[in-house]
């Protein structure tokens, strides 16, 4: 394990005014997105598609990295150039996800764990030689009527710090993403006490697993109201409560924290992020984005299947894009 290349990595990823694409969805996950837009679920579809964000001019300028799926850092684009070179060529670190999804939580109605530890070290070592730098791995807490449980939590913290280690013994820098879901009524009380007991709980296993902070990356969840709450808190309350939340709960060893959008609007992620930056202060960490849907939807609604509007597409993912880039610089002004 090169501790050093790993950190190298991680600073990469959090270079200033620069955060992830998140192009990691399993093949059912974007055959939920393609039919959205009535486009059949084919490798060739989801090729154009993922073609077409890799390709996107000046990308890199506000792109530091893109986790990928495992179909897609194998496939080539049309011309026969593999995704990875796209990627590479704008300056960009290719990325990959290693988990299987997250199943049902043994003896705990409503819960989750995700799988994919079996077998992890030879596909690290797979990834690393098909140009990954770094990995992800999504664990998700749920609340609701008594959840979560203690259990929940713990399981989902033991498997993120193991996957941690087993990626930084391979080459790989680790994201590590604990997802207290927005799916419910809560409020953001709720959320930031979900939140606190989930990061600590994490940062438990880290330690007891000889995780180095240094070469890791944290992706988590924004202090937010349940998105069906009657009383949603607005953009200043949840970041000065996020910032809040990670300086309890976050060593100032790691690098950088990318948030999740997490089921927000595209406007909602880009506003809280600017939030946090133009209100919050000086933070030990850099704060910036790891967003899918958030830089993704009005591009995919955009390119709706056609060759010919791959280039509007690609114009409207360059300016989500950069609003996120300015919103990381805490300069982001919606009107301008």
């Amino acid at each position: 394990m090169n501790i050093d290349q790993l950190a190298k990595t991680a600073n990469e990823m959090v270079a200033d005014y620069k955060g992830l694409l998140a192009v990691d969805e399993s093949t059912g996950t974007i055959g939920k997105r393609l039919d959205s837009i009535s486009v059949e679920n084919t490798g060739d579809n989801r090729r154009d598609y993922r073609e077409l964000l890799f390709r996107a001019k000046g990308l890199g300028q506000f792109i530091s990295g893109v986790i990928l799926y495992d179909e897609t850092i194998r496939q080539d684009a049309a011309d026969g150039t593999p995704l990875v070179k796209l990627l590479q060529d704008e300056g960009i670190i290719p990325g990959i996800k290693v988990d299987t999804g997250a199943k049902d939580l043994p003896g705990s109605a409503g819960e989750n764990i995700t799988e994919g530890l079996d077998g992890l070290p030879a596909r690290v070592k797979e990834y690393v030689g098909l140009g990954a730098r770094f990995a992800k791995w999504r664990a998700v807490i749920t609340i609701g009527d008594h959840l979560p449980s203690r259990y929940s939590i713990h399981a989902n913290a033991h498997a993120l710090a193991r996957y941690a280690k087993i990626c930084q013994e391979g080459g790989l820098t680790p994201v590590v993403e604990p997802e207290v879901l927005i799916n419910g009524d809560h409020d953001i009380d709720r959320c930031d006490q979900v939140t606190t007991l989930t990061l600590n709980t994490l940062f438990d296993e880290l330690y007891a697993q000889d995780v180095s902070l240094e070469g890791m990356i944290l992706k988590p969840n924004m202090v937010i109201s349940g998105s069906d709450c009657e009383s949603r808190a607005g953009a200043d309350e949840v970041a000065g409560r996020t910032v809040e939340c990670l300086k309890r709960c976050v060593p100032a060893a790691v690098p950088g924290v990318m948030f999740l959008s997490g089921g927000q609007s595209e406007e909602e992620a880009t506003a809280h992020l600017n939030a946090m930056i133009a209100n919050a202060g000086p933070t030990p960490w850099k704060l910036t984005y790891s967003y899918a849907r958030a830089l993704q939807q009005s591009c995919l609604k955009t390119w709706h299947g056609e060759a010919g509007n791959v280039n509007a597409a690609q114009e409207v993912l360059l300016e989500r894009a950069r609003a996120n880039s300015a919103a990381s610089a805490g300069t982001y002004n919606k009107a301008a």
